[in-house]
């Protein structure tokens, strides 16, 4: 083999390798699936969990369904809990809770402001994230899935407050 076609063999490899290691296909076809219980508060008292808020979520970029909800549990503590969830797989996604009553696009998530939660436990499942005690909740509105490498908004799920 020539010492050309070796180059141009190898340069293909590495460029392969990086494409690979971007957009991580094998992704759109497995599934990381969690399945969380409900947190508990460790205390005394039996006190059920309060929802404080809660929507379903609509999909921007991939198909996604499911409920987010927030929940004020007996000791003070905070969840988002995510339940019948179902979303594409992808790299880097992250949950984001958004200062805005809904994101139909990316612009508005980059805009609005945000607060990353963790990153995505796994794309099918119930699932549960801490909300910080010092968080406003009548500034983030809204929980998105949002892809942090490509800066894409998978969906939304506007919460209501309950009543």
């Amino acid at each position: 083999m020539s010492q050309r076609k070796l180059v141009i063999l190898l340069a293909v490899a590495i460029i392969a390798g990086l494409g690979w290691y971007a957009f991580r296909p094998e992704r759109l076809f497995i599934n990381q699936r969690v399945n969380e219980s409900f947190p508990t508060a460790a205390a005394a008292n039996s006190t059920e969990p309060t929802r404080l808020s809660g929507g379903s979520f609509h999909s921007v970029a991939h198909e996604t369904k499911g409920v987010a909800s927030i929940y004020q549990l007996a000791d003070g503590r905070r969840t988002l809990r995510l339940s019948g969830f179902e979303t594409s797989n992808g790299p880097d996604v992250r949950v984001y809770l958004v200062a805005a009553t809904d994101a139909n696009d990316n612009d508005t998530v980059t805009r609005s402001g945000f607060l990353e939660l963790g990153a995505l436990k796994g794309n099918v499942g119930d699932q549960n994230y801490d909300v910080p005690g010092d968080v406003d909740l009548s500034k983030y509105r809204a929980v998105t899935i949002w892809c942090r490498r490509f800066g894409v908004n998978f969906a939304t799920a506007p919460l209501s407050a309950q009543q």
